[in-house]
C-alpha cells in the first residue's frame, strides 16, 4: 500500500459558549515586558475568533494521508506555521512512500530536516507520524493502542487542566468545586504572577493555592503550571509557601533550554517539578531524565515526534522510573497511547477543558472524560471521523511556490 497523497485540509464553524470563552490567559515568559504583561490573549488560528458574547469560530487544519487502497490517515489539527512546513518541506519524502512503514518514513523526515530537530519543524514530524498510525489502525481494522501492544487497561484517569479559566480565588475554588462533583481527582491552575511582579505577585499566586486546596478538599491532586516563566529563587520561595498544601507538582518553571538550573530546582524543592512539554525526541527528553530535572516527564505527542517517538520516551522514562504524563493538546493520541502502558509509567491523562473543544470540536466522537475517566472504543486507528453538522466552510491549503506563511494566511483572513 503506497502513499498517493497528503492533504491539509481547513475546516471552519462555529462553537456556541457562555460568555466570554477565555476567562484569562496564562503567564508567558515575554511578560518580564511591562508592554507583554498589560496585553490579553494574543488572536491567532488556535484561538476561538469572537462573533459575539457567545458564539466564536473554530478554525482547523488536520493532515489527511491517502492511498492506492483508499485508506485515508487523520491528523490533527495542526497550527498554520505546521501546515506550511508540513506541505512545503515534506511532501517530498511522504507521497509515494510506503503507507505501512511509519518508522522509516520518521527517520527519512529526521533525517531530512537536519535545522527541525526541534520546534515547527518536529511538529510537523509529529502530525505525519500520527496520521500514520491512523492509517496504519484503518488498514489493519485495529485501534491504535492495539497497535501498540494494548490495551494495559481499558480506562485512565484524567485530569482537568484549567487554562483559560479565571484565577480570582473565589471563582477559582468555585469551579474547582464544579470539576471535583464532576468527578476529576486532579486539577492543575495556571498562576499568572512571576518575579517582576513583587511580593504582591508572590501573595496572589500562594493566595491562589490555598484557595485551590481548601476547595478540593484533602484528596484531590492540585497541580500548578509557572510556564516558563519563574526562576530558581521565585520557585523555591514560592514551594516552601506551599508545601503544606500537599501541591502535586509545580510545571516548567523555568525556561526549557535551563534542563541544569531545573534540576537544582526539582532537587531543593519541598514540592515535586515537571516538565519536558517544551522538549522534543528521545535525545531532548533523555537530556532531562539525565539531569534528574524533573519528577514526571510531559512530552507532547503533536510536538515531540508522534506516537512512533512517544514510544521510545516512554521506554527511556521507564528505565528512570519516572512517570509520562503526555502533555494535553491531543488526548485522542496521548489516550490511545496511555491505554497501551503500564499505569505506573502512564498513570493519567491531561484534558485541557477549555482547549479540548477547539481541538476535538470538529470530531463527532470526541474524547471526554466522564466522572474523570477517560475510555476508547475500539474503531480503527485512532477512531476519529469529522462530524459534518459542524462544518461551516471546508477547503484545502496549498501554498504556491515562492508564497511564504505569513502572506497566505493574511489573504485567508
Amino acid at each position: 500500500m503506497r502513499i498517493t497523497g497528503l492533504r491539509l485540509r481547513q475546516l471552519t464553524g462555529i462553537l456556541e459558549h457562555e460568555g466570554p470563552y477565555w476567562e484569562e490567559r496564562l503567564q508567558r515568559p515575554i511578560d518580564v515586558y511591562p508592554e507583554y504583561k498589560a496585553q490579553r490573549a494574543r488572536p491567532g488560528f488556535w484561538m476561538p475568533q469572537p462573533i459575539d458574547e457567545r458564539h466564536s469560530r473554530v478554525i482547523s487544519i488536520f493532515v489527511e494521508i491517502d492511498t492506492d487502497e483508499g485508506i485515508t490517515g487523520i491528523a490533527g489539527p495542526v497550527p498554520h506555521e505546521v501546515a506550511y512546513v508540513i506541505d512545503r518541506e515534506f511532501r517530498g519524502p511522504v507521497e509515494g512512500a510506503d503507507a505501512l512503514a511509519s518508522e522509516r518514513l520518521w527517520d527519512i523526515m529526521y533525517r531530512e530536516a537536519v535545522h527541525g530537530r526541534k520546534g515547527v519543524a518536529m511538529m510537523a514530524i509529529s502530525a505525519i507520524d500520527c496520521a500514520m498510525w491512523d492509517l496504519k489502525g484503518k488498514a489493519l481494522g485495529q485501534p491504535v493502542y492495539r497497535l501498540l501492544g494494548g490495551p494495559v487497561r481499558d480506562s485512565a484517569p484524567a485530569y482537568a487542566s484549567m487554562l483559560g479559566y479565571s484565577i480570582e480565588p473565589e471563582m477559582a475554588a468555585k469551579r474547582t468545586r464544579e470539576k471535583v462533583a464532576e468527578g476529576f481527582t486532579a486539577l492543575k491552575w495556571f498562576p499568572l504572577y512571576g518575579p517582576t511582579d513583587g511580593r504582591d505577585g508572590m501573595r496572589r499566586n500562594i493566595a491562589l493555592a490555598e484557595a485551590l486546596r481548601d476547595a478540593a478538599g484533602p484528596d484531590i491532586d492540585i497541580m500548578l503550571d509557572a510556564w516558563m516563566s519563574w526562576n530558581k529563587r521565585y520557585t523555591l520561595d514560592f514551594a516552601r509557601h506551599v508545601a503544606h498544601l500537599d501541591i502535586k507538582w509545580i510545571e516548567e518553571p523555568v525556561m526549557p533550554d535551563k534542563i541544569a538550573l531545573c534540576a537544582e530546582i526539582n532537587a531543593a524543592s519541598p514540592v515535586p517539578i515537571a516538565t519536558g512539554e517544551h522538549e522534543y525526541t528521545r535525545w531532548g527528553q533523555k537530556e532531562l531524565l539525565d539531569a534528574g530535572a524533573s519528577e514526571y516527564l510531559q512530552a507532547d505527542t503533536y510536538w515531540a515526534g508522534g506516537i512512533s517517538e512517544m514510544v521510545k520516551i516512554c521506554t527511556l522514562a521507564s528505565t528512570y522510573d519516572v512517570p509520562v504524563i503526555a502533555h494535553g493538546h491531543s488526548v485522542p493520541a496521548n489516550t490511545h497511547l496511555t491505554l497501551a502502558m503500564p499505569p505506573l509509567l502512564m498513570p493519567m491523562v491531561e484534558y485541557l477543558v477549555k482547549w479540548n473543544e477547539l481541538l476535538q470540536f470538529f470530531w463527532k466522537n470526541p474524547v471526554k472524560p466522564v466522572d474523570g475517566i477517560v475510555t476508547l472504543s475500539d474503531r480503527p486507528g485512532f477512531g476519529m471521523e469529522y462530524d459534518p453538522e459542524k462544518i461551516e466552510t471546508d477547503e484545502e491549503l496549498r501554498w504556491a511556490e515562492g508564497s511564504n506563511m505569513a502572506g497566505s494566511i493574511q489573504e485567508r483572513q
